[in-house]
């Protein structure tokens, strides 16, 4: 009885953890569809490259992933291969969570699996010629992904190592925040350094410490914007920020978003006068 009572509690703790990891990584608001059931998919993402839709991730077993294996799960997100062996376009973004530690993508599997199963079809994506074709896919990896966990950096402290993680992995910034080459991947050269084509065609700004960008921002107002959605000047954000903030950054420890600002306020500051496009 014991061992079983603790087994049961060990189980839980695991749901939990990945219920805040879930937060973490952006998937509510990504994977729920407006007035749909939280995490069954149908969410429309507009790009410059057509309109992407969600996958269901309940643990339906004919329209979800209720019959992954704990592998399916970590290669999709390590390696951004499906089950079936397909290719995952980059709209989903595995390119960060790649640097997700195996743990924790067993913990999010854990919450997922912990759910309510809901039946969804997913819907096609709405791409055209040539983007569509799934097998170009190997050729965009060789050129813009590099496949590999998180390496901590022994000369910086725990904290900002954690918010490094957070920031890079888990919470994918730079997926909005860094421009992207004519193929779709990402300009490592302008890290974060902001973009006028964000998602669904919104300025994604600056966020790197330079004055074109929040250089002007203390630690605090970094912290309040990503609880609140607010801005240091009283304005609020809007749009895919504001559910990024609604749907999950809110939802994080003090001291992680502590992490995540102190790390954002150390990367390199980079001059981009993001305007939206006109």
């Amino acid at each position: 009885m014991a061992l079983a009572a603790c087994s049961s509690a060990l189980a839980q703790d695991l749901v939990q953890k990945g219920a805040y990891l879930v937060r973490a990584g952006g998937c509510v608001a990504c994977h729920t569809a407006k007035d749909g059931a939280p995490l069954a998919g149908g969410h429309a993402l507009k790009t410059p490259f057509g309109t992407f839709y969600s996958p269901n991730i309940t643990p339906d077993p004919e329209t979800g992933i209720g019959e992954w294996s704990d592998d399916d799960f970590v290669r999709a997100l390590h390696e951004g291969v499906a089950p079936d062996g397909a290719r995952y376009f980059p709209v989903f973004p595995y390119t960060s969570y790649t640097k997700m530690s195996r743990e924790d993508a067993l913990a999010i599997k854990a919450y997922l699996f912990s759910l309510e199963p809901v039946s969804q079809v997913r819907r096609e994506h709405d791409v055209g010629f040539p983007f569509s074709w799934r097998f170009l896919q190997r050729g965009w990896r060789l050129l813009n992904f590099d496949e590999g966990r998180f390496e901590p950096d022994p000369a910086r402290e725990a904290s900002w190592n954690r918010g490094a993680y957070l920031v890079e992995a888990l919470a994918h910034c730079s997926e909005c925040h860094t421009p992207r080459n004519v193929m779709g991947g990402l300009d490592g050269d302008m890290y974060l350094a902001g973009t006028p084509d964000g998602p669904e065609g919104q300025l994604a700004p600056n966020i790197t410490p330079h004055e074109t960008g929040i250089g002007d921002w203390s630690r605090n107002d970094l912290v309040t914007l990503m609880k609140t959605a607010m801005l240091p000047d009283f304005d609020s954000v809007q749009g895919t920020m504001e559910e990024a903030i609604e749907d999950g950054l809110k939802y994080l420890s003090d001291e992680d978003l502590a992490a995540i600002a102190d790390y954002i306020m150390s990367v390199r500051p980079i001059e981009n006068e993001v305007r939206a496009a006109r």
